[in-house]
């Protein structure tokens, strides 16, 4: 048993935080066992940690990102979504054919999901199965929890990433069959979006899920445009989460939806059947002007919700600052199209990047008797004239936080080394 003596902050419901101060949080096997005002009889003579004037809060988990587009954060932020992507993003993910580029990029990507206190990510590789399968290996070798996905994309999509569909699926069942048996970072289908993939595609997808019980990543309404074109190209679906459930993708494992910024009630009614994840990117959506996700309206309606930093069109994996970044997009959402909307507070932008998100991955992002200690100690964001308490601590460091400001770093009850290659 070990013993961590401080100030703990977490998110046991989206309501409210928790906050104790001057408490004894009791981690057994890297599981938290209880949090005490003082050391009960039985855990005297425990080993004691001090945080001093450091808060104890859960790690972050990041439910969407796309690692190859790592080198492109925060370049050309000044182009919508079609040139961005076409000038910039699918070159640069081409380039995964390149096992050493993309060793030295995923390497990279790895190092700044841990220093930014993300220990949990679902995350788009690129159509390369061996490139996505050193990265996959990588977050393994680590004991990151993390889905990755090899990418599918046999139609509209640029000759260099554009697979052909038996191509497709034969890759697809051999990474799932490679990595399918990992402890930690699993593999999840991930169709970049509807689009981009045939019906072909889509419904052998949806019997690889099937086969192998994989879940499933994609791009979900995140645009009027994508909405539309998804109807379009499958006439006999009414939207588009309804092109997935009909191919037989919702029912294998996670299912996680990215954005859903444009759901339909349809939308809405089959992510829920199915228990899958919203997730919302808020810096990704102002960069690509695609537009606010209704948070505070899904809430109500029942949806799981959590927080992504959508590299590259996000600029920054740090998914704390999104938690800031939710609040601020709600009240904007609330305060022009008032009907239907409500602002979500931050105690519920925390629980999107903590508890709501974790439990994609089990028993993670709190610390409830029977969670995994995955922590964060975070200090010096007060200011010397004025004290903050814990709770404003976290609240300032979602706001103006920066990797400085994380003081250690827990997985499973071991603390990280600076750049989380090893335990210490």
């Amino acid at each position: 048993m070990e013993l961590y003596h401080g100030s703990i902050v977490y998110s046991p419901s989206a309501e409210k935080l928790a906050e104790h101060t001057d408490s004894y949080l009791a981690v057994e096997g890297g599981v938290v066992e209880g949090i005490y005002p003082t050391v009960p009889e039985s855990l005297r003579g425990a080993p004691i940690t001090e945080l001093g004037q450091n808060v104890l809060i859960p790690a972050f988990s990041d439910l969407h990102v796309h690692a190859p587009q790592y080198p492109q954060r925060g370049l050309a932020m000044d182009e919508l979504l079609p040139d961005w992507l076409a000038h910039h993003t699918f070159p640069l993910e081409a380039r995964f054919a390149e096992m050493d580029f993309a060793r030295a990029v995923y390497d990279a990507f790895v190092d700044d999901l841990i220093a930014h206190g993300t220990l949990h990510a679902v995350v788009f590789g690129t159509i390369h199965p061996a490139s996505t399968g050193y990265l996959l290996s990588r977050l393994e070798s680590l004991g990151l929890d993390a889905y990755v996905g090899k990418v599918n994309m046999d139609t509209a999509s640029p000759d260099e990433l554009r697979e052909t569909t038996e191509g497709s699926l034969r890759e697809t069942a051999r990474f799932l069959e490679q990595y399918g048996a990992n402890r930690h970072a699993r593999p999840i289908l991930t169709p970049r979006f509807a689009p981009t993939c045939s019906r072909e595609l889509l419904f052998g997808l949806g019997r690889l899920g099937a086969k192998y019980g994989v879940g499933l990543q994609t791009h979900l309404v995140e645009s009027r445009w994508e909405a539309a074109e998804a109807r379009r190209l499958f006439p006999d679906c009414s939207c588009d989460t309804q092109i997935y459930e009909r191919a037989g993708l919702l029912d294998n494992g996670p299912v996680v939806g990215a954005h859903f910024i444009f759901p339909s009630p349809g939308d809405i009614r089959i992510l829920k059947k199915h228990g899958g994840w919203a997730v919302q990117c808020p810096d990704a959506t102002i960069s690509v002007i695609a537009g606010i996700m209704s948070a505070g309206a899904l809430a109500d309606a029942g949806v799981k919700l959590a927080l992504g930093s959508d590299l590259a069109a996000g600029h920054s994996a740090a998914v704390y600052t999104q938690a800031g970044r939710a609040v601020q997009l709600g009240k904007l959402k609330a305060f022009y199209e008032p009907e239907g909307n409500r602002a979500i507070s931050f105690a519920q932008a925390f629980h999107m990047a903590t508890k709501q998100g974790g439990a994609l991955f089990g028993k993670v992002g709190s610390f409830e008797p029977g969670y995994r200690f995955d922590a964060l100690a975070i200090g010096g964001v007060a200011d010397a004239f004025q004290p903050l308490t814990p709770a404003q601590t976290v609240e300032r460091f979602c706001y103006a936080g920066e990797t400085k400001h994380i003081r250690a770093r827990y997985l499973a009850g071991k603390k990280l080394g600076e750049k989380g290659g090893e335990t210490i």
